[in-house]
């Protein structure tokens, strides 16, 4: 009996001395991209090669993704409050039919690229794509942290589009709390007060502390901007994201800063910043004359950065028809090599 209770011991500190920031994960970019109808594209291809060739990719569905071991997911949503908003999109063609079950009808958010133009998802509304989400999580209860990076789109009205997108505001941010706490209980997300606890700035924690162990954050979901513009109203009345549900994209040295985006996957920046105790993404894909040319460098770098999270289109076994994809030497996730210590590989095999 008592050499049971010391392995027990033993195993429990070093669960939890393995920090979730010492691991790194592949996530897919635009998640939710299902690509133009046939037609669609053809049609923009008449009008605008180049931009029919940056929107020509689509991914499975999410489940499918996250089967395959991506561990961060993209949605680009706009606020619809009313419903209606994009419910016939100016290009759209009825083979395949849009939306025949009458979803874009409905108040509430809608996960879509460009308003009129690339519109189509392979789920819909957000509160569907949280709930695709949820069901694989909970069927899953042991997985490594998922990351839920949110874009939230207003557009650029032009004389071309029909739709002109709501603006954003804080009631704005309010509902989009309001929709992930209607799929998500506070036990399945990883927030801002879990990370903070008592103290009064989140950075502080993060920078001293550290983010939670591995083990405290399996099978949570952890919600993240993708912009920083939405920051000040997210914050506002939210000092250090008090009651917030997603981690702002924010600039090192404030106090909600926990969280950093940096495109840039060749930027010297990334390394110190994880060093430093920060969460951050990155791009591997160096662009589509790059993609095409199977050309790694910017995926070898983001790799290499410590960026916990790698986003990429070619994750695991979707390659490119050039060969380029994303996947490590084995498993779907590895110890950070910029900043594990106390990481065992032997323990991200979900």
């Amino acid at each position: 009996m008592k050499f049971q209770l010391i392995a027990f011991a033993w195993f429990t500190t070093s669960a939890f001395s393995q920090r979730m920031t010492e691991v790194q994960i592949i996530g897919s970019h635009n998640s939710y991209h299902a690509g133009l109808a046939p037609v669609e594209m053809a049609n923009l291809k008449k009008a605008n090669p180049k931009l029919a060739d940056s929107l020509d990719y689509s991914h499975p569905s999410i489940t499918e993704q996250l089967n395959m071991g991506v561990r961060k997911l993209e949605l680009d949503i706009f606020s619809d409050t009313k419903g209606g908003l994009f419910a016939k999109p100016k290009t759209a063609v009825p083979d395949p039919p849009f939306d025949p079950n009458g979803l874009m009808l409905k108040p509430g958010f809608k996960v879509i690229h460009v308003q009129d133009l690339d519109f189509r998802s392979t789920c819909q509304p957000f509160i569907a794509c949280l709930s695709e989400l949820r069901s694989w999580s909970k069927a899953h209860p042991r997985h490594l942290p998922i990351y839920v990076l949110i874009e939230t789109k207003t557009g650029n009205p032009r004389p071309e589009f029909m739709v002109t997108p709501e603006p954003i505001s804080g009631d704005t941010l309010d509902l989009l709390d309001a929709e992930i706490r209607s799929v998500f209980n506070p036990q399945q997300m990883l927030t801002p007060d879990d990370v903070r606890g008592t103290a009064k700035s989140l950075e502080a924690v993060v920078l001293s502390k550290g983010w939670p162990s591995l083990e405290t954050a399996r099978g949570k979901i952890v919600f993240l901007f993708d912009q920083e513009s939405v920051t000040p109203l997210y914050t506002k009345g939210h000092p250090s994201l008090e009651g917030r549900v997603i981690f702002t994209n924010a600039t090192p040295g404030t106090p909600d800063a926990a969280f950093v985006k940096e495109n840039n996957a060749l930027s010297p920046r990334i390394p110190e910043l994880v060093k430093q105790g920060y969460l951050v993404r990155t791009m591997s894909d160096g662009g589509l004359a790059s993609v095409r040319a199977n050309d790694t460098q910017k995926r070898d770098a983001a790799l290499a950065s410590g960026a916990q999270i790698v986003s990429t289109d070619y994750y695991f076994s979707k390659h490119a028809d050039s060969g380029y994809h994303v996947e490590f030497v084995q498993g779907i996730a590895r110890c950070n090599p910029v900043s594990a210590k106390s990481c065992k590989p032997d323990s991200l095999r979900e």
